[in-house]
C-alpha cells in the first residue's frame, strides 16, 4: 500500500473521530444513526494511521506530497 493521505487529511479524519466519539458518549447521538457514526469515526481513525484511505485509490487521489528523487 502507497500512502496516499496527507497530514492536514490524517489531522481533519482523527479530529472528526473524536468530535463523533465524544457526542456519541455523552449520548447527544444515539441509536442507529450513532452507532454507524461510531463505526465511521473508528475507520477514520484506521485510515489515519496507516495514511491510506481505500476510497481514494479507485480515483487517483492523493492529498500527500509527492516525493521526486
Amino acid at each position: 500500500m502507497k500512502k496516499n493521505m496527507g497530514t492536514a487529511d490524517r489531522i481533519i479524519r482523527v479530529i472528526i473521530a473524536a468530535i463523533v466519539g465524544v457526542l456519541f458518549f455523552t449520548d447527544v447521538i444515539s441509536g442507529t444513526l450513532g452507532i454507524i457514526l461510531l463505526v465511521i469515526a473508528g475507520i477514520f481513525v484506521l485510515t489515519s494511521f496507516v495514511s491510506f484511505c481505500p476510497l481514494y485509490a479507485p480515483f487517483g487521489i492523493r492529498t500527500c506530497s509527492l516525493n521526486k528523487n
